[in-house]
């Protein structure tokens, strides 16, 4: 198994409502050239959580970060029009999401959370994980 030392949180930047899933954005980073989806995991808006990548190869998620990093996207991230940031998670997706993370978190615990827009000039993942989500990487 890889060396896990960050868990960067992602989203699928498309329009509030709508669903998309693993296959969708598999074909996108196909088109980019990609060997493959970028993200290890997807959660979609109904609270699924859906394997990517295998998490025993790198991702294609955040330049410069990948080797050592998981990749987690949930789809949504924008506004009706696609393009304003937004944060759409819905009740269903932010209960999955702390719970991946907790169980992440369980698996590699010196791994540090990040969202995108903490390596990218990005608002991605168009919510401040840190305010949502550190206190679980604060835990005991």
């Amino acid at each position: 198994m890889r060396t896990i030392r960050d868990i960067i949180l992602h989203c699928s930047a498309t329009a509030e409502g709508k669903d998309f899933t693993v296959a969708d954005i598999r074909q996108w980073h196909l088109a980019r050239g990609f060997k493959d989806i970028g993200y290890h995991y997807v959660i979609y808006r109904d609270g699924s959580i859906h394997a990517g990548r295998p998490l025993s190869h790198s991702g294609a998620h955040c330049t410069g970060h990948n080797r050592h990093s998981i990749g987690i996207c949930y789809v949504g991230g924008c506004a009706a029009d696609s393009k304003t940031p937004k944060d759409t998670r819905t009740s269903k997706q932010k209960t999955a999401l702390a719970a991946l993370l907790r169980h992440l978190h369980d698996r590699f615990p010196l791994a540090t959370l990040h969202g995108h827009c903490d390596y990218a000039r990005k608002a991605c993942p168009s919510f401040d994980c840190h305010k949502d989500y550190d206190s679980i990487f604060a835990r005991k």
